[in-house]
């Protein structure tokens, strides 16, 4: 079926997954001027066809030129041996001159434009599938190089929190065996002071009970 501007204007694209593929008001500038062609081929067309149609329609002029007889030759005067008259020579034909036939139309050229709007409309679409795909293409290969840096950010960080988190575990750790030792320290000078305290006492106790018992008696 033959290409036509309302084809060309009815036209619709359908639009990628990820986004639009192609930029549309490129896309409709660019239809703009299809249409404009298409409508002036088909106008040269239709005229083309207009004149073929009126010049078959037409009968051929013919012109008619006639060419006039020569004159006939004139009698001699009669004399006692008149000499035979010539007899005259036949006219020439009249000369038809056929009028100039309408300029045939050629076929081939509207095949030839028709093949050449097929062949446009046929690239402009094949160029919009491409610049599709590779739209497509560089945005699947931007989705996964983000992905990949997220992943790889994700990691890093964990790694870097899991550092601080065993840092801090060490320097917990430290602290708690500096906690135990202080402790360990702190009961035995407890214990040393309590038990010199009891040995004073004894000692004490031990110096009063004599003074005691001579005060008795």
């Amino acid at each position: 079926m033959a290409l036509t501007p309302e084809d060309v204007v009815n036209k619709r694209f359908q639009p990628t997954k990820f986004r639009e593929g192609y930029d549309q008001d490129e896309v409709d500038d660019f239809l703009d001027e299809v249409v404009v062609e298409l409508r002036r081929l088909t106008q040269e067309n239709e005229e083309l066809r207009q004149r073929l149609s009126s010049g078959e329609s037409a009968p051929a002029a013919t012109t008619v030129i006639d060419t006039p007889a020569p004159a006939a030759v004139e009698q001699a005067p009669v004399v006692a041996e008149p000499e035979p008259t010539p007899e005259p020579e036949p006219a020439p034909a009249p000369v038809v001159a056929q009028a100039p036939a309408a300029p045939a139309v050629d076929e081939d050229d509207e095949t030839s434009s028709t093949s050449s709007l097929l062949k446009l409309a046929r690239k402009l679409h094949e160029e919009h599938v491409r610049e599709g795909i590779e739209k497509r293409d560089a945005l699947v290969a931007e989705a996964h190089a983000t992905a990949a840096r997220i992943a790889a950010e994700a990691e890093a960080e964990q790694r870097s929190k899991t550092a601080v988190l065993e840092k801090e575990r060490q320097v917990l750790e430290g602290r708690i065996d500096e906690l135990r030792t202080f402790e360990r320290e702190y009961r035995t000078k407890l214990k040393g002071y309590i038990e010199g305290q009891l040995r004073e006492l004894d000692s004490a106790g031990s110096s009063e009970a004599p003074a005691t018992a001579s005060f008795g008696n």
